[in-house]
């Protein structure tokens, strides 16, 4: 049996691979799994699958942490309650200090002893006193995160002109660089309302087009010399 089972994060939507160690997991069960948070609650979707037990899936997996208890569960509800909680407080706070910056997302540590608040900025914001505010209010370490509007859109999620959801909020891990230069290659008109995403930057997937016409144009030509 695969020391490997794929797991659905129940914070974010994504799918990930987890070392279930000496835990007995089956399709349906929840369990905690490491993450920056301290913590995030999954449910088990698959632990048998080729794609589970594949060699590179073990050097890309996380760690089980335990199978979570019903006790788990009800925390983590209650922490999404508090951190929906702290991110009308701090929309308040943000409009009464006037401050230029746009509050994108807060997460709570599953300790509960730190908050992350991010957010969007032209520049650099001095928030000193809305972090004393929060501070105050909510009792732990606060961190204010500048984000970017990629990051936003990753974090915040979306539906596509495709009408799928959106490639960086549902499977990509890192951002790749792309340029105009790689549209006009694949001879599309050059509309920026057609070829920008919700961030409002150029769409992921013309990068992703690119590379399969890469390929294409390499396997004729090897068909040809062949």
């Amino acid at each position: 049996m695969s020391e490997i089972v794929c797991v659905l994060s129940d914070l974010t939507g994504k799918i990930f691979r987890a070392k279930k160690g000496d835990e007995d997991l089956k399709i349906g069960d929840y369990c905690i799994i490491e993450s920056d948070l301290g913590g995030d609650l999954a449910v088990v979707v698959d632990d048998s699958s080729v794609i589970c037990s594949h060699q590179k899936s073990v050097k890309e997996a996380v760690k089980v942490i335990r199978i979570a208890t019903e006790d788990d569960k009800k925390k983590f509800k209650w922490l999404r309650k508090k951190e929906k909680k702290a991110f009308d407080f701090c929309l308040d706070r943000i409009k009464a200090r006037n401050l230029p910056m746009k509050l994108v997302m807060v997460r709570y540590f599953f300790n509960e002893k730190k908050g992350i608040f991010y957010y969007t900025a032209d520049g650099r914001i001095d928030f000193r006193q809305l972090v004393k505010d929060l501070a105050k209010e909510f009792k732990m370490r606060i961190e204010m995160r500048q984000v970017g509007v990629r990051d936003e859109a990753k974090m915040v999620g979306g539906m596509g002109v495709c009408g799928r959801p959106l490639c960086c909020s549902s499977f990509m891990k890192s951002f790749e660089p792309v340029t105009i230069q790689k549209a006009k290659k694949q001879q599309i008109v050059i509309n920026p309302k057609k070829i920008s995403g919700l961030c409002g930057r150029l769409m992921c997937c013309l990068a992703f087009e690119d590379e399969s016409r890469g390929r294409m144009y390499a396997e004729e030509e090897k068909v040809e010399e062949d």
